[in-house]
């Protein structure tokens, strides 16, 4: 199974679990994910969905990143990148269970990802760092 990024764009439905370890609760995020192209080998991911993390009053939560395509001896990869620009990590499709690091010190981030349920897919982030100890589970389901 070969999956390109033109095959990420459009609707998708959003689950989240958070499994905040440190601080002993569970978050749900019941949303959406649109992947909207921009170029032709760029896209923007939007997410927002409602967020409710262990007793808290349900809040609205939103991401935006950017995700860039490659030609050549790198294609086959997407860079995603924050809002703003900087590197995030890279997710390589030739692979159907990628995964990548993220060093935001002093905090550690991995991701992976698992396409081979495609079209459904999801990512598992496992985050570490002085303050932070969690792992959120993200499914995506075409709409």
């Amino acid at each position: 199974m070969h999956i390109s990024l033109d095959q990420f764009e459009g609707d998708w439905q959003l689950a989240r679990i958070i499994e905040d370890r440190r601080n002993d609760i569970e978050g749900r995020l019941s949303g959406t994910a649109t992947l909207t192209r921009v170029g032709p080998l760029e896209l923007h991911y939007a997410e927002e969905g409602e967020l409710v993390y262990g007793q808290q009053a349900a809040m609205l939560a939103t991401r935006r990143y950017i995700w860039r395509g490659f030609e050549g001896e790198h294609a086959g990869k997407i860079a995603v990148e924050f809002e703003d620009g900087r590197p995030f990590h890279v997710i390589e499709l030739d692979r159907l269970m990628p995964d990548d690091d993220h060093h935001c010190d002093p905090d550690f981030y991995h991701v992976s990802y698992d396409f081979t349920r495609w079209p459904l897919w999801e990512s598992i982030w496992r985050v570490v760092g002085p303050s932070k100890d969690y792992r959120m589970i993200s499914r995506f389901e075409r709409v």
